[in-house]
């Protein structure tokens, strides 16, 4: 017993030289107090904004997706979003300027190492806040960012944000480990206006942040850059220039269209993808969302290739005419701008996350300028059991020329369960 104390002790000086030595590299490579980037005396609440700069910073916020994560409920981005991590549960903190329970108290730099260098006013933050991104954005845009910032109604809304993550996850200072492995404090390697495409996805766009996978640690893993990801039970897919299960077959004016309507007459936008279409990229001007589609175009190819196709049981087709040809059609065409085709769309060959997600528990387009419709689907989960939405959706996925594995019906039990979706009425006790 002895010999396991010391070797505990130990292991804790350890820990404790660690976290002194991360805090220090975190402080010396991240803070930004010794630059001349920003000021340093007047806070966001005390700011006087000039209107031309405030009106350019509303833009670099809707590029940025603020609105998706800090607006719920309580006023604009006034906070209390959650977000699941495999790490324990986040709440999206109160950005308005209110100097009690805000940010109203942060000065410019403040502000900058926040959003820029992941050192948030509680702490360092995590990275489902994507400061490894804004890391990219521009002097200028930040700068024009704090001035809208400032135009925002104060609201008080005390927010706990890591209330729901687990110890050790809760301990803010662990961050400053991950930073030194993960984190490339580097601004935008190009030219902003030239390399415009590759400034959004790559800098305000967060592309990569869903797009990506992760390793264990929750670092996006580079060498699959927007390879397609799962992101809290959805599934975000490849959008390389792979033709076969990315965005390669698809023209730069309808993935700019896609961008700005939640739809390209093919796919349609639902879940957290529908949330950045309705809050972020329809604001967007043409000649910027045509930029992003065409760098997308031009990213290395993933490699994915579609699987050997599912075999599909005899009832699927006539649950398939039954439960979802009248809005996607006889022969999977869907209807225009409105309810997604399963024809031609390379989104659901992919992990079926999504499609039994939207199922489960039904979905929404983003409602637009362009595409106002905002269709609904509602959940079958009341309706089918495990093993018959696994075989519908096969159907779906091996139908009209599309080609993909077979869906376990284990898959959507498990999410059935994760999601808190309802029983099939077959299931019921009488």
């Amino acid at each position: 017993m002895a010999n396991w104390k010391k070797i505990g002790a130990g292991a804790g000086a350890i820990a404790a030289v660690a976290a002194i030595g991360a805090g220090t590299w975190a402080y010396e490579t991240l803070e930004t107090s010794r630059s001349d980037v920003a000021d340093d005396n007047v806070t966001l609440a005390t700011f006087e904004a000039n209107p031309e700069a405030a009106e350019r910073g509303e833009y670099v916020m809707r590029m940025g997706d603020c609105a998706a994560c800090h607006t719920r409920g309580q006023g604009e981005m006034a906070g209390g979003y959650e977000i699941e991590t495999p790490f324990g549960k986040l709440v999206s903190s109160n950005i308005t300027p209110d100097t009690e329970t805000g940010i109203g108290k942060m000065t410019e730099r403040d502000f900058f190492n926040a959003l820029r260098q992941g050192i948030g006013q509680h702490g360092l933050l995590y990275p489902a806040m994507p400061y490894t991104a804004y890391a990219k954005l521009t002097d200028a845009d930040m700068h024009d960012l704090w001035a809208y910032m400032s135009t925002v109604e104060p609201v008080q809304n005390d927010i706990d944000e890591n209330a729901g993550m687990p110890f050790p996850f809760n301990i803010r200072l662990a961050m400053a480990g991950w930073d030194m492995l993960f984190f490339k404090n580097e601004g935008f390697d190009g030219d902003p206006v030239a390399d415009r495409g590759r400034y959004i996805v790559d800098g305000a766009g967060h592309c990569s942040a869903c797009h990506s996978p992760r390793n264990i640690l929750g670092a996006e893993q580079g060498s699959a850059y927007l390879h397609g990801a799962n992101v809290d039970g959805w599934h975000a897919p490849d959008i390389t220039s792979n033709a076969a299960m990315g965005v390669g077959g698809t023209s730069a004016e309808d993935l700019a269209r896609y961008l700005g309507t939640g739809t390209d007459g093919v796919a349609v936008a639902s879940g957290p993808m529908a949330e950045a279409v309705q809050h972020s990229l329809q604001y967007l001007t043409v000649d910027d969302r045509l930029a992003m589609a065409n760098y997308l175009l031009s990213v290395e190819d993933s490699g994915a290739e579609r699987t050997a196709p599912a075999k599909i049981a005899d009832s699927a087709e006539l649950a398939y005419e039954v439960n979802c040809s009248a809005c996607h059609g006889l022969n999977g065409e869907g209807i225009v701008n409105a309810v997604p085709a399963f024809k031609g769309n390379n989104a659901l060959l992919a992990d079926p996350s999504s499609l039994i997600h939207v199922m489960l528990n039904g979905a929404r387009a983003p409602y637009t300028e362009g595409a106002r419709t905002a269709a609904g689907m509602p959940s079958f989960a009341w309706k089918m059991d495990d093993a018959q939405i696994a075989s519908v959706l096969d159907y779906v996925r091996n139908s009209w020329g599309n080609q993909a594995a077979a869906i376990a019906p284990a898959k959507v039990g498990r999410m059935r369960e994760t999601l808190g979706a309802s029983q099939p009425i077959s299931a019921l006790p009488e």
